[in-house]
């Protein structure tokens, strides 16, 4: 048996998180029965559908985007913004792994394996993520180490980031550098620097644990290779790409 929620995000319907609030609002049923009890386990057998549309498994995909500015990380809009699902033709029903925010570009990875998704989006698992950042004014050495060390953030405080390749605008105003870091908090980086004084003005991520964009044009896709699954499958467990 398995618990219903790890059920609907193996179906490539939602992540985890997102089918224990499908649960709990009501949404879910099992064998034409309602289920709002998060932790539910059901057979392999049973019939689970949410909103009256029986889930069928799909088979796991995985996608690297080259996000663009002015999309939106979800799998739908209420606004009717354009999202980064409608650029990928994928037959599954996928959701991003984490979040870029609207503004945001660069290396974003999608699935339909709800515990893929987990595995690389929980901070106990020390997935890196690299950003490529500007921001307003030239930081000074002291700030980096600051935020290097951890910062507080609505009352908790960051885990140790990396910073380098620093270099300031020619005119002085802005400063751009690369910051590595391993958690993914709501907006994380913007909020990390502007709790120091420093306004992001632009920001991409580069790298997530081993994949990168490279070769991708903005709004440009690929599936990921065998090799690259693997590789971040072995970071998210035991924190090195082979085992």
């Amino acid at each position: 048996m398995e618990r219903l929620q790890k059920v609907i995000a193996a179906a490539g319907y939602a992540s985890r998180r997102q089918a224990e609030e499908l649960i709990a609002a009501g949404h879910v049923a099992v064998n034409g029965v309602p289920v709002t009890v998060l932790g539910t386990q059901v057979e392999p057998t049973d019939q689970v559908a949410i909103d009256g549309v029986v889930l069928t498994r799909e088979e796991k995909v995985y996608y690297l985007l080259n996000k663009p500015a002015g999309v939106v990380s979800t799998t739908d809009d209420d606004k009717k913004r354009q999202t980064v699902v409608d650029l990928i033709h994928a037959q599954e029903r996928i959701f991003p792994i984490g979040r870029l925010d609207f503004d945001t570009t660069g290396v974003l990875l999608l699935t339909n394996d709800g515990d893929f998704n987990n595995a690389l989006i929980h901070p106990r698992f020390h997935v890196e993520k690299e950003y490529r950042v500007k921001i307003a004014g030239l930081i000074r050495k002291e700030t980096s180490a600051t935020l290097c060390r951890g910062i507080e953030l609505d009352g908790v405080k960051t885990a140790p980031a990396k910073i380098r390749d620093v270099r300031y605008d020619e005119d002085k105003t802005s400063t751009h550098l690369t910051i590595v870091i391993h958690e993914g908090k709501y907006h994380q980086i913007k909020r990390m620097f502007e709790a120091v004084g420093h306004p992001v003005l632009k920001l991409r991520r580069e790298r997530f644990g081993t994949v990168t964009c490279e070769g991708l044009k903005p709004g440009g896709w690929r599936k990921l290779k065998p090799h690259e699954i693997k590789q971040l499958w072995n970071l998210s467990k035991f924190g090195k790409t082979e085992q």
